[in-house]
């Protein structure tokens, strides 16, 4: 046995880990490294998800397709609502922003929790995936793997809509040239509430794939925001190539320092985020986060 198996799992749960913090946290790449707008709430939008798949997910395969599609409706929808109260802000400073979006995430917390309860609520899926593998000689989750397929195409997906669709481009320019976009009869508002519209639909994406991994509860909507934000420094706020490394390291920090180093591992993650800062304060990570 290589000296290197007992962390297979480990390292696997790392991938499963960081590709899920990668799908919310392209959200926030959309509303606030592309589109300008510094999303507080964008936790809670993941915890809508999550407590919709658990609502919906009676452990049948019927049930996946409904909940995934309640879950992106249910979050979408929220994105669109946030985006109209963001409308009168938008165009202000980024702590006007953060105190209507830590507002709305504060009393959409606490809507959740009057509509779903105070605990944490477990989320069925199909015996068929809801059970082990062998992998290399280990027993993993088939659901983790099936996981790691799909957001594996989603973050393909997502980059190719960013950089190479007509969309994306519309976004990047409503940013940088409002006037612009709006001289070619495309209203920057609307490039806003679209983008808030599939900012909360990737979080619903996220939240209802994702919760048999990070569940539906009360400290959900912060745990995944502080996880989410930490990526999106770390991987730059308008790269979502830099953000997708960022997140799969940042899942295995957080599975891996557990295995090596426990009593260390709540420490290694804002360790890392203080090395990349001071290393792009000096200028050695110039292409970090650009491409």
């Amino acid at each position: 046995m290589s000296n290197l198996d007992p962390y297979l799992i480990p390292a696997l749960d790392g991938v499963a880990y960081g590709l899920l913090l990668f799908v919310v946290a392209a959200g926030l790449v959309l509303s606030f490294g592309v589109a300008g707008i510094l999303n507080l709430a964008h936790g809670t939008l993941y915890a809508i998800g999550a407590y919709v798949a658990a609502w919906l997910a009676d452990g049948g395969w019927a049930a996946l397709p409904l909940a995934l599609a309640a879950g992106v409706v249910a979050s979408a929808g929220a994105g669109t609502v946030l985006a109209g109260l963001l409308a009168p802000v938008a165009r202000r400073d980024h702590l006007t922003q953060a105190l209507l979006t830590f507002g709305v995430a504060l009393a959409g917390g606490s809507l959740l929790v009057a509509a779903f309860g105070p605990d944490d609520l477990p989320v069925r899926v199909p015996a068929a995936i809801d059970r082990p593998v062998d992998l290399a000689g280990h027993a993993y989750a088939a659901y983790r793997l099936l996981f790691i397929a799909v957001a594996v195409v989603l973050a393909v997906l997502l980059y190719l809509a960013v950089t190479r669709t007509r969309a994306g481009m519309l976004i990047r320019a409503a940013v940088d040239d409002p006037q612009m976009v709006a001289s070619l009869g495309v209203n920057p508002a609307r490039v806003r509430i679209g983008v808030l519209t599939a900012s909360g639909a990737l979080a619903g994406v996220a939240g209802v794939l994702g919760a048999p991994i990070i569940g539906p509860g009360p400290s959900t909507a912060a745990t995944v925001l502080l996880l989410s934000l930490v990526v999106v420094v770390l991987g730059g706020l308008s790269s979502v190539a830099g953000t997708l490394l960022a997140a799969l390291a940042v899942g295995e920090i957080q599975t891996l320092g557990v295995a090596l180093l426990p009593t260390a591992a709540p420490f290694l993650l804002f360790a890392a985020m203080a090395l990349v800062l001071a290393a792009r304060a000096r200028g050695l990570l110039r292409v970090w986060g650009t491409a």
